[in-house]
């Protein structure tokens, strides 16, 4: 078994942090959001969990010390209209508010979205930019 990790990362973010009021009511939120969008989840304890590049913590976490912020915005990239679909639901299931239900958005041609209010507040949304190729899925960083 090796002791290296491995992290894949995507384009321009390496990582964001969300410092949330209750973690076990945003756990079950994300968990099931995550799940429908097939973003694997670790780290999870009585401080924080990730997956990918968010990072959700509790407000005394040693991770996140400093003033509590605003609102935020985050889309998570979803591989067909379908997973969109399924997000909102999901979302909707586990403690989110309707935010935007799923559908065509004026940003640009085929911008397929739908948007909910996690736990805090922050607005999570799912995406689907229409067809198109990827020169990778991810880009892979081992240590």
């Amino acid at each position: 078994m090796s002791t290296s990790k491995e992290l894949h990362r995507g384009r321009l973010i390496d990582h964001i942090g969300l410092v949330v009021r209750d973690l076990a009511a945003s756990k079950a939120f994300y968990s099931a959001v995550f799940d429908v969008l097939n973003i694997p989840m670790g780290g999870s304890d009585e401080r924080n969990f990730w997956a990918d590049e968010l990072f959700v913590s509790a407000p005394g976490s040693a991770e996140v010390q400093g003033e509590l912020t605003g609102r935020h915005h985050i889309a998570f990239q979803a591989r067909d209209r379908a997973m969109v679909d399924a997000f909102y639901k999901a979302a909707l299931a586990h403690g989110g508010r309707d935010n935007g239900p799923p559908g065509e958005r004026p940003y640009h041609p085929g911008y397929y979205a739908a948007f909910v209010l996690d736990p805090d507040g922050n607005n999570i949304e799912a995406v689907f930019h229409g067809e198109a190729d990827r020169s990778a899925a991810s880009v892979r960083i081992r240590f």
